[in-house]
């Protein structure tokens, strides 16, 4: 279980067109995920981005390794001066006016374990605050939290 992928997903109250602008726009993604340095949804495209946890500013260096328009969006995820590297996908599905995402990041125990910002509880929850709370939000103003989420850790 252990070295499983971790999972999440979420029903967004939003079409697919809007949700792949807010995962590929750097702008929109600015709003809702992190400040990164530049964003192409093309294979190969190179960025980074940094965030702190814990009092502790991490420089993430990522690289887009699958892009499918509206449907997949794949990217390396490593940090800068520690071991590993993960993979971090988002898949999504219309289902109606509505898009299913998926969220998938493997490798997280390639990560230092024993730092509790390389955890994969760490992971957990700030996916879920992501996804669940940062982006829905985004996506709807009228946002109200609710049981349409789900956690596979």
């Amino acid at each position: 279980m252990k070295n499983q992928p971790l999972v999440v997903e979420r029903l967004l109250n939003a079409p697919v067109k809007k949700v792949w602008e807010a995962l590929t726009i750097k702008e929109k993604m600015k709003q809702w995920y992190f400040d990164v340095s530049d964003f192409k949804p093309e294979v190969g495209f190179q960025f980074s981005f940094a965030a702190s946890d814990n009092g502790v500013e991490y420089v993430h260096r990522c690289r887009v390794t699958a892009v499918e328009p509206n449907k997949r969006l794949a990217y390396t995820w490593k940090y800068d001066n520690y071991e590993g590297e993960s993979l971090l996908t988002f898949e999504l599905q219309p289902e109606g006016d509505q898009t299913k995402l998926v969220l998938t990041h493997e490798g997280l125990e390639t990560f230092p374990q024993h730092l509790k910002s390389f955890t994969r509880e760490s992971f957990a929850g700030g996916w879920n605050y992501i996804i669940n709370n940062s982006l829905a939000k985004y996506l709807d103003p009228q946002y109200q939290p609710g049981p349409e989420t789900e956690t596979r850790c």
